[in-house]
Order: C-alpha cells, then structure tokens, then sequence
C-alpha cells in the first residue's frame, strides 16, 4: 500500500532533507522511525528537498509500506521513534500513481525576518534578520515585479539541477507587523535557493541598495554572478504543497500549529 505522509520539523539540527552517509538529516531520521513500524528498510520520497536549516510546516512524503498497518500508526507510531524535532502531521493512503514530488503542482513557503536592531534570541534559527530599517513599500512594489512566468536564472544556485529555470511565481506577498516580515510565495517549482535569493535581493531593495527598475533588469539579465547574496536560511518554512483534488490530501498545515508564525 502506497502512503502518505505529512510532516513538520526544525531544520536546525539536520544537514538538510536529503539522506547522507552520516545520517543526520530528516530523510534519515524518518526513514529510521519508518522502519522500526515496519520492521524492515522505508525508503520516501518527498516533495521537495529542504537545505541545511530550512523547516517545513508542511512536508509531503509517500512510501510503499511492507505490510498494512492502522493509519494511526504511521501517525503517533512513527512520532515515538522521531526526534522531537520532527512530527508526522497525518497519513493517507493513495493510489499507486501517486508521487509526492511529481503529482504536485505546486509549493509554497514562507520567509520570516526579524527587522529590528538587536539580533533574535528566542527566535534565532527560526527567523532571519536585518538590523537596519526596510522600507517595505519599496520591497512590495519590486516583488510585484516577479509575479509571473520568467526565467529565475539570476535566482538560482549554482549547483542548481533543474533540467529548466523557467518557473511560474504565483504568490509573493509581503506582510509586516511589529517588526517581523512575512514573504509568501507560491509557484509551480522553484529553483535552488530560488527563495533565499529573492529575499536577498529585496532586502538589498529594502535598504535602498537596489531599486524596483533593478531588480527588474535582474531577473532580464538571467546571470546569477549580479546579484545580491544569498539570505541566510534560518526563516525559511516550506509551508505547503499543492497536489489534484483526486488524491484528497491537505492543502496546507493546521493553522492552530502555525500561530506562533502567523
């Protein structure tokens, strides 16, 4: 039977989603706990691979199970044998022509930075920050200006695999209340540290470095060598994703366990 699953988990101890030889990432952690409910090796495959300190408050995986067992089990089972800084959220069954990463349509993250004098304390790991005022007008003018179908060349990582850098930005939404910034994106795929690359070049925007026309020019340009930095991981929340209403799965996580970050 093929399942699957969504999870939740503080990027900050793990070396990122994908499994390694030392085994200290999420793949790892789960694929373990997995197994000690099945009694033998669970391979998953998500819908997306997280860097080094990224969190995701909506993660989707599927396996093939070995043998059945209760749906709960893959729940509050599989939690018994995760870190606590990892939890599966839910499981369904679905058909066998599911896959997590290439049945979805669609992801969605959220970056959250702290824009304040005086770096985080309670919050470090979980936000990013940037110590000088952002005139979040500017910002939100600029992003407007990413919307769209483009190539995020100029957005993508070097060591980036994607076969195709043209990807379809949805939703890039920019809140700010008491000091905490929210980016919200949504697209069909996003590139390697694509989001992390936007948020940089917009604070560089907020900063009055770089203007709306700018970023524009940027994104024409397709050259990764001319833009900003890339931000630093610590706010970045893989948030949900998007898959045919067929395989009746969640669209998104349960907002009461994302209070703290709304």
């Amino acid at each position: 039977m093929r399942i699957a699953l969504g999870i939740e988990y503080d990027g900050r101890r793990f070396a990122g989603w994908q499994s390694q030889p030392h085994g200290n990432t999420v793949q790892d952690a789960l694929e373990r706990a997995l197994g000690q409910i099945a009694g033998a090796k669970v391979g998953v495959i998500a819908a997306g691979r997280t860097d080094a300190g990224v969190h995701a408050s909506q993660q989707v995986v599927h396996f093939d199970a070995p043998l059945e067992r209760p749906l709960n089990a893959w729940v509050r089972g599989v939690n018994r044998f995760l870190p606590p800084e990892v939890a599966v959220l839910w499981a369904r069954p679905v058909s066998d022509d599911f896959h997590a990463r290439f049945s979805a349509f669609s992801r969605s993250y959220s970056y959250f930075l702290l824009n304040h004098p005086v770096r985080p304390a309670l919050s470090a790991g979980r936000v990013g920050w940037y110590h000088s005022p952002l005139d979040v007008a500017a910002m939100r003018e600029a992003a407007g200006l990413l919307i769209g179908r483009h190539d995020f060349s100029s957005f993508r990582a070097a060591e980036c695999q994607a076969k195709n850098p043209v990807k379809q930005l949805s939703r890039l939404d920019i809140v700010a209340a008491g000091g905490l910034i929210r980016f919200d994106f949504s697209a069909d795929a996003f590139l390697h540290h694509m989001v992390r690359n936007i948020v940089g070049a917009l604070v560089y925007v907020g900063k009055g470095s770089l203007s709306a026309q700018g970023l524009a020019e940027l994104l024409a340009a397709r050259e990764r060598r001319l833009a900003p930095p890339t931000f630093m991981p610590d706010g970045l929340f893989l948030t949900g994703v998007g898959y045919p209403a067929e395989f009746g799965l969640p669209a998104c996580a349960d907002s009461a366990r994302l209070t703290f970050w709304s």
